[in-house]
């Protein structure tokens, strides 16, 4: 389906597309790629997550083809992806081994280690900052030398930053006091949802593999239908943190041995647990509550997604037909970003036969309707 079925069709298009470029350059300036990725981290962080490719240089060049457009990026950048050989399988990755940035628990105030605020907007006010119009390169390269010896000047010394290596999981201390049920050691291979097409029922794996993909509005419009009354769940964040995670290849002649894997790196991911408390029915029809958790990890700093993702997860954990949100088959197929905008999107496309298929059927419809009105009338 195009238009090059359509006479003249190629050279539209041709022309077509010079006119989205005139566009993206007609002020007579271009973005720089490195200013997209020093002042676009949110975006940026947005488009790796639903593109499942933790690449930031390659999601400011997507973000500037698709001129910030970001279900256009996410499709630019899928589609590299696709292009991709996959070479290694890196070890698995231990959350508690997270450097951690920032790091909240609204369940509970005082957690071992203690609540570290990091880099969030949750705390500013919601106003514009008309400063920003002035801001340059020497203004910004000024209040980084400032920042940068205000740091220097306090007592935060390197044990301090050694301590965030290390920080406990605050679901484990419930967990050691049989408040909360043990996770279950599943050996199971995940199921990768890139390589084979989603079947139902589904597993855990390629559900929070959706998930993470998902289109962000979409994740959070649906957890925020269940909490709503769609689903009725009312969770509390147990544990929010956000930080870089190190990634390590093993040794290709000694597999699975520790020692001899190699650290090749690592990414920035928002990490959520959600404390979700349920009526449990015990011996003799006594109910009780106790807490189920839904989790939510993201590539980037995305902390309503991860949210929303953990909220998800525990509905499709629980399926109930009465409610949507806790079908996998309807969560699953509608929040993917590059499956609903390409299918919204392709009804611009030309649709001429069919079309005029159903009006064919409509006239005739009326004028067999015409017709027998006639015959009344005589």
């Amino acid at each position: 389906m195009g238009y090059v079925a359509v006479k003249g069709g190629t050279k539209a298009i041709e022309e077509s597309i010079k006119r989205l470029k005139y566009e993206r350059v007609h002020k007579g300036t271009a973005i720089e790629l490195h200013k997209i990725e020093a002042g676009m981290r949110g975006l940026i962080d947005q488009v790796m997550s639903e593109s499942s490719l933790y690449d930031q240089s390659l999601s400011a060049i997507a973000i500037k083809q698709a001129e910030g457009n970001p279900e256009e990026a996410v499709f630019l950048l899928r589609a590299y992806r696709s292009t991709l050989p996959r070479k290694h399988v890196s070890r698995i990755i231990s959350s508690e081994n997270m450097k951690v940035v920032r790091r909240i628990s609204a369940s509970f105030k005082d957690v071992p280690g203690g609540q570290i605020l990091g880099a969030t907007t949750d705390y500013t006010h919601r106003l514009l900052d008309s400063e920003l119009e002035k801001e340059s390169d020497k203004s910004i390269q000024d209040w980084l030398r400032a920042y940068q010896e205000e740091n220097r000047s306090t007592e935060y010394n390197q044990k301090h930053m050694d301590d965030l290596n290390n920080l406990p999981k605050v679901l484990d201390y419930l967990r050691s006091e049989g408040l909360l049920a043990s996770c279950e050691n599943n050996d199971l291979q995940p199921r990768d949802v890139t390589r084979k097409s989603l079947e139902f029922p589904s597993k855990r794996s390629e559900r929070l593999q959706i998930l993470t993909r998902g289109q962000t509005g979409a994740v959070t419009s649906l957890a925020y239908a269940v909490i709503r009354g769609y689903g009725a769940l009312h969770p509390t964040v147990g544990e929010l943190r956000v930080g870089q995670l190190p990634v390590y290849l093993d040794h290709p002649l000694d597999e699975g041995q520790e020692e001899d894997s190699y650290y090749i790196g690592d990414f920035t991911a928002t990490e959520v647990e959600m404390l979700i408390p349920v009526t449990v029915e015990k011996e003799q029809g006594k109910k009780e509550i106790e807490f189920e958790v839904g989790y939510g990890m993201c590539m980037g700093q995305n902390e309503t997604k991860a949210i929303a993702m953990g909220i998800l997860d525990n509905c499709l954990e629980r399926p109930n037909n009465e409610f949507p949100s806790h079908n996998e088959e309807f969560v699953l197929y509608h929040i993917d970003s590059v499956e609903s905008t390409g299918f919204i999107s392709h009804l611009k496309m030309p649709h001429y036969v069919t079309f005029q298929s159903k009006l064919d059927s409509i006239r005739k419809s009326k004028d067999q309707t015409t017709e027998q009105e006639m015959g009344l009338h005589e």
